[in-house]
């Protein structure tokens, strides 16, 4: 089975709905592509106790666990000594990420908020962050990242070769305009008995121009059983009545 893992998405601010978060989004796409299976999300608040219980919680139970959010140079950017906390050990400055946030700030602007972000858990590793170079850091099956999305992205395509990962999904879609899911309901759900490795989705939609339709996305780690099964799909719209068309809806 392909490894297993869970989201923390760490902030008020997303609580709040002060921010939106796009980060679940891209980092879910990308752990498809890379044979793991994301199997929860969980969004916490910057609170001490609720990050260190989490972080506790799920550890034990997901191969990766991702985190987003709070480790920034402010008060309320807590997430890397609550990580240290949850693993037992001090939280303390990295070396070589001091002297790196050090050589990159002008001199005297290397201020005590700064240097937190120079503070990591003992034994961490750092993820490196060619945005901002203020680092993330990996320690077990935990890998903490910024919250905002262009330095995270940038920190996990530089964790991304180094994780356990299995075989990537195959995925194959099919939407057609004017149909319901309610016309293709019982049909759908008898391809879903006949293939059950397969995931079989069904996804309404509306376009800009008010038409209206369903698109069906099949995926599994079978890529045969997945051809298999999307071409019973295909086959199910046609004998509805309606012209399917490949891959995602304009």
């Amino acid at each position: 089975m392909n490894p297993t893992a869970c989201i923390l998405v760490i902030g008020n601010e997303i609580l709040s709905g002060r921010t939106q978060d796009v980060n679940v989004q891209y980092i879910a796409r990308r752990l498809t592509e890379l044979g793991i299976t994301l199997a929860e999300v969980r969004v916490i608040p910057d609170q001490r106790a609720v990050i260190v219980g989490t972080v506790c919680d799920v550890r034990a139970r997901f191969d990766h666990i991702f985190t987003t959010g709070g480790i920034g140079p402010t008060h309320d950017d807590i997430t890397a000594p609550c990580i240290a906390e949850a693993f037992g050990v001090p939280w303390s400055v990295h070396p070589d990420s001091f002297r790196l946030l050090e050589a990159h700030f002008p001199p005297g602007e290397f201020n005590a908020a700064r240097q937190r972000m120079a503070t990591l858990p003992e034994g961490a590793t750092p993820i490196a962050n060619p945005v901002s170079v203020a680092p993330g850091f990996s320690i077990g099956n935990v890998h903490v990242m910024a919250g905002v999305p262009r330095i995270m992205q940038a920190m996990f395509e530089e964790l991304a070769p180094t994780l356990r990962h299995g075989t990537p999904v195959t995925s194959r879609s099919w939407y057609a305009l004017g149909l319901y899911e309610g016309a293709l309901a019982e049909g759908l759900a008898d391809i879903q008995d006949r293939h059950p490795s397969v995931d079989i989705g069904s996804y309404p939609f509306r376009r800009p121009d008010g038409r209206r339709g369903v698109a069906l996305v099949s995926k599994g780690l079978d890529a045969a059983a997945v051809c298999h099964a999307a071409d019973r799909v295909r086959e199910l719209i046609e004998r509805l009545g309606f012209t399917p068309a490949e891959g995602e809806p304009p």
